[in-house]
């Protein structure tokens, strides 16, 4: 585990993995270009429309469609700044998509949690929403609030964000990233309540402490209420990644490249559209390419090609000139155990080595569906791990040792060095893992990583108290929330 002291604890990456080469990624660019321009995206909004028109797109109002030449597509792209800002309330927890740095977030929009307690499994609320925002607060490893990581099940579906909203941003003053914001009227209210947490819309538009995540509707096309909510965020200047889900032989071709091509196409066609409509607007790609469960027909949940199509994708974000949010760790797995460590462990290494700048998320699972306290500190622990191995190996007259080496010579120890004491908190040392001796490890009752994880997460839910917002911000927020609650009923 990390320094306590730490608010978050990013891995600086020094080894990298580019599974395409120079190209492979000449020709993909190639490829995600000619769809682009020849095959185009859907766009159900007609504002959306108006601003790629505007813009140079061939449109088809009757079906929706915009076509981007490459010019544009080109110079829409080099519109966007470079290394945007995801600021936090407390500013030890920003975050700068500058490349060098991959942060991990929770995974989001659960609908079940395991009580940390009772181990029953029921549905989430709005405060299994605050205890998650608490607990994610909690955890360095954990750079920044993702989703919601569970939905507020038990308040009114109309203004379910806003009970999200005000929860999250009352319980971790880590940046905060949504996901369920759709809309033009509930993504203007969420700025609202942004703006009352960050102190008005030029210091939110200054340090933007929300983002928000569009999801277009693979392949190819787009809700309008997701592009209502993306313009009005670009509007406040609120960062905006669109993420793409292909899922090969369903919503992208079996094929891995052809796959990526329609991925990529997807995200940049969204950012096409936020950079015509807003120049300069901050914006950042996001994904979790993957393909369908032949058996079932559903989502895998982790898979070979999802590793590698992670890496590509984030080397392609790269190629173009964006940060990438990369979907990380979600596993199939319905509880802790080896599938769920082999899925986290191989898509966590697969993101870090390609350099995504963010990676979500931890603590779900069952494809993204059950919360599982203990399951994210056991995946934090696998963060750790590649966090040590993605550092690689530092060779300098200082790690070589040779005159320590020659001090102790042959048969010695190096225990007592003063050289050891100096570097022994590099060793990277275990949270959760288990390596008592077998004997103890008997008479505890065969106590492992699992029960120290659950232990260690009653402890964090029952001890850790965030920074507080400013009780007459949290009571501003719960008015504005009670009022959006209010118009829905009189709506009715």
């Amino acid at each position: 585990m990390a320094d306590a002291a730490l608010r978050i604890d990013p891995i600086r990456p020094r080894l990298r993995w580019d599974v395409l080469s120079a190209t492979d990624v000449e020709r993909l660019e190639a490829g995600i270009l000619e769809t682009l321009a020849e095959v185009g995206a859907r766009f159900p909004l007609a504002r959306a429309l108006d601003a790629l028109e505007r813009g140079g797109c061939r449109v088809d109002r009757a079906a929706q469609v915009a076509r981007m030449p490459e010019s544009v597509v080109r110079a829409a792209l080099h519109a966007a700044p470079g290394a945007p800002l995801l600021a936090a309330r407390d500013p030890r927890c920003d975050i700068v998509l500058d490349g060098t740095l991959s942060h991990l977030s929770n995974d989001g929009c659960g609908v079940r949690v395991i009580d940390p307690d009772s181990g029953e499994l029921r549905p989430s609320t709005k405060a299994d929403v605050a205890a998650s925002a608490r607990f994610v607060d909690a955890v360095p490893q954990i750079s920044f609030y993702w989703g919601p990581v569970v939905t507020a099940e038990d308040v009114p579906l109309a203004t379910r964000p806003l009970h999200e909203l005000e929860a999250i941003f009352a319980n971790t003053s880590k940046h905060f990233q949504a996901v369920d914001v759709v809309g033009e009227a509930m993504a203007r209210r969420a700025v609202e309540m942004a703006r009352v947490v960050a102190g008005g819309a030029e210091e939110l538009r200054r340090r933007p402490i929300m983002s928000l995540i569009a999801c277009p509707i693979d392949p190819l096309s787009n809700e309008a209420v997701s592009l209502e909510a993306a313009l009005v965020c670009a509007e406040a200047g609120v960062p905006v990644g669109f993420l793409s889900l292909t899922l090969a032989c369903a919503s992208a071709p079996a094929t891995m490249a052809g796959n990526l091509v329609v991925n990529l196409a997807a995200v940049l066609a969204g950012i096409v559209l936020l950079q015509l409509a807003h120049p300069g607007a901050p914006v950042f790609l996001a994904g979790a390419p993957s393909v369908m469960d032949l058996k079932t027909g559903g989502y895998t949940g982790g898979s070979p090609e999802d590793y590698v199509l992670a890496a590509a994708a984030t080397q392609l974000a790269h190629h173009f000139g964006f940060a990438m949010n990369m979907g990380t760790m979600a596993s199939g797995a319905k509880e802790p155990g080896w599938q769920a460590a082999v899925d986290d462990a191989l898509s966590t290494l697969s993101s870090v080595s390609a350099g995504a700048e963010m990676m979500s998320g931890c603590g779900l699972l069952d494809g993204s569906k059950t919360l599982s306290y203990a399951h994210l500190l056991m995946e934090v622990e696998v963060y750790g791990i590649v966090q040590k191995m993605a550092g690689g190996i530092e060779v300098t007259d200082e790690t070589l040792a040779l005159d320590v080496i020659r001090k102790v010579g042959p048969n010695g120890t190096y225990l007592a060095e003063k050289h050891t004491r100096a570097h022994m908190g590099e060793i990277w040392r275990p949270g959760v893992w288990d390596r008592t001796p077998f004997d103890a490890w008997l008479a505890a009752g065969k106590r492992g990583a699992l029960e120290n994880a659950e232990e260690r997460a009653r402890e964090i839910l029952a001890t850790h108290v965030p920074e507080p917002l400013p009780e007459g911000m949290r009571a501003e927020l719960r008015r504005f929330v009670a009022a959006a609650d209010a118009e829905l009923a009189d709506a009715q």
